[in-house]
């Protein structure tokens, strides 16, 4: 290279370049790779937009930025020596060794897949491979930049959310998930690996929860393969993706035999306001799924200013079971009403949608609650959300908080603070049961207070509760304090009650400032 040298730009410096960088989120990688090139040889503007794949106008800009700090002679553009340590530093130009390898990641996947939940068929459950769950985390790592990133997945049944992290040692992941199984067997490893996991119960049908909104730059689900199923999914991550730089990561496949189906979800897709910037075809394999040969695409789907952030509700996404599309649920009749009113001993003239996002109010009548099509996990969260006087809640007569006494007794332990419970089994028909609830008017301490203020969020109702059920006098910021001091995550502060999964609503409800 010729001594002759111009500089690209007579200001800027590596603070302007980590600025542009931080703006990019995990978009950055390809950026980081200009300065990765800069430092080993001049590279002409051409090569450095061809090797990094990155467009020319951000080449320049980043040259620009980089201002004194970038040299461009006959052979193109390097960086000065003098600055190279600094750029290691404060770009991250190398690439951390991998705290793990590949194939430990795998062996570990195995052990977890095979110690965890049975997958669901109500809830289409169909179980990767270990080898896939370790395909999309190398994805993952070798696509973008995971510095800095927090990744949300929706629906964790193939335990990706391990598999980036034991990859990856510094990504951020919440989980989501409808499976209270799931949920606790991931956090149980996520504890014993100390693996930085958040987990928070939704079924997205109703809602995605407050404090995941319009946060993550990366949003991974593998959802039901209807076009219901794959648009209520796409409209949750368009609402949990930050404005900006973001990317959505979809497991879909479908049959040859049946093009006409994924004609019809891709559609969906362009409907929501997604462009499809990768398809990679045969990316994940599944035990099972033989409708369609076994395996899925990998979708990297890029918002547009059109994205859609809203589905509303839908209950009819899967392909199995009660709210499968098939389902069609009838709506009850009069003498089914009469007989449900008979053992509240009120006329009930109608029953109420499932959901939980916003506080049940009721005034007048006794509301009763159709959970008819509960999984399981509608019971409880309606429980929490409902402050009626009394209520009832119609349910699968093999419902599993109410099949046996240690089921019942289970689900006592959780809002008996709150309610008293009643379990009418076998009415109004042999295949439903009633369970009732009444207010209990002892007060309940700190658990009814929080359980009687379930959509708030956790860090300020339990400092209220605390002050309000102290014997002696409380201030602010000694409950904020104590109740820092009591919870296992900090990021369970953010989130509501009814957010919580199953098992850490029992410990926090059941700890020394929860009684």
């Amino acid at each position: 290279m010729s001594t002759q040298v111009e500089v690209a730009t007579d200001s800027g410096g590596v603070e302007a370049v980590r600025e542009r960088l931080r703006r990019e989120g995990a978009l950055a990688r390809p950026l980081r790779h200009v300065f990765t090139l800069l430092t080993r040889q001049p590279h002409s503007l051409s090569e450095l937009v061809r090797i990094c794949r990155t467009p020319r106008r951000t080449v320049e800009e980043l040259i620009r930025l980089a201002g004194e700090d970038v040299e461009h002679g006959p052979d193109g553009y390097r960086l000065r020596d003098s600055v190279h340590e600094l750029y290691r530093q404060h770009v991250r130009l190398d690439v951390p060794e991998p705290a793990r390898t590949d194939e430990e990641v795998e062996r570990l996947l195995r052990d977890f897949v095979a110690t965890g939940p049975a997958p669901c068929a109500a809830l289409d459950h169909v179980t990767a491979t270990p080898g896939t769950a370790l395909r999309r985390a190398a994805w993952l790592r070798d696509n973008y930049d995971l510095s800095r990133a927090h990744l949300l997945l929706l629906g964790d049944h193939d335990l990706t959310s391990l598999a980036s992290c034991l990859l990856v040692p510094e990504l951020r992941v919440t989980v989501v998930d409808l499976d209270e199984r799931i949920l606790a067997h991931i956090d149980g490893i996520a504890a014993e690996y100390r693996l930085p996991v958040h987990t928070v119960h939704a079924d997205l049908r109703f809602g995605l929860p407050p404090a995941l909104v319009d946060g993550f730059e990366l949003v991974f689900s593998d959802p039901p393969y209807t076009p219901e199923g794959i648009g209520l999914f796409t409209a949750r991550a368009a609402e949990a993706m930050a404005d900006g730089n973001s990317r959505l990561l979809l497991a879909y496949g479908f049959s040859p035999r049946t093009p006409a189906l994924g004609h019809k979800v891709q559609q969906e897709l362009l409907r929501l306001g997604m462009v499809f910037e990768s398809i990679v075809s045969g990316f994940n394999e599944y035990h099972g799924a033989e409708a369609i040969g076994g395996t899925s695409a990998l979708y990297v789907c890029q918002p547009t200013g059109r994205a859609h952030k809203s589905t509303g509700e839908r209950q009819a996404i899967y392909t199995h079971g009660p709210q499968s599309l098939e389902s069609g649920g009838e709506p009850p009749g009069p003498e089914f009403l009469r007989a449900i009113g008979e053992t509240l001993g009120t006329e009930v003239g109608e029953l109420r949608s499932p959901g939980w996002q916003r506080p049940l109010r009721t005034a007048g009548a006794v509301p009763v609650f159709d959970l008819r099509a509960d999984p399981g996990p509608w019971l409880l969260r309606t429980l929490l959300a409902c402050n009626a006087d009394r209520a009832g809640f119609l349910v699968p007569n093999r419902h599993p908080d109410i099949t046996s006494e240690h089921a019942q007794n289970s689900l006592l332990r959780l809002v008996g603070a709150k309610y008293e419970l009643r379990f009418q089994r076998g009415k109004p028909d042999a295949n439903h049961a009633l369970v009732v609830a009444d207010r209990n008017k002892h007060g309940g301490g700190v658990a009814g207070h929080l359980s009687h203020r379930a959509h708030g969020k956790i860090g300020n109702i339990w400092r209220e509760a605390l002050i309000a059920n102290s014997d002696t006098p409380l201030t602010k910021r000694e409950a904020r304090e104590h109740v820092e001091a009591l919870v296992a995550d900090s990021a369970d502060l953010g989130l509501r009650l009814i957010d919580l999964p199953r098992h850490r609503l029992d410990a926090l409800l059941h700890t020394e400032a929860g009684q």
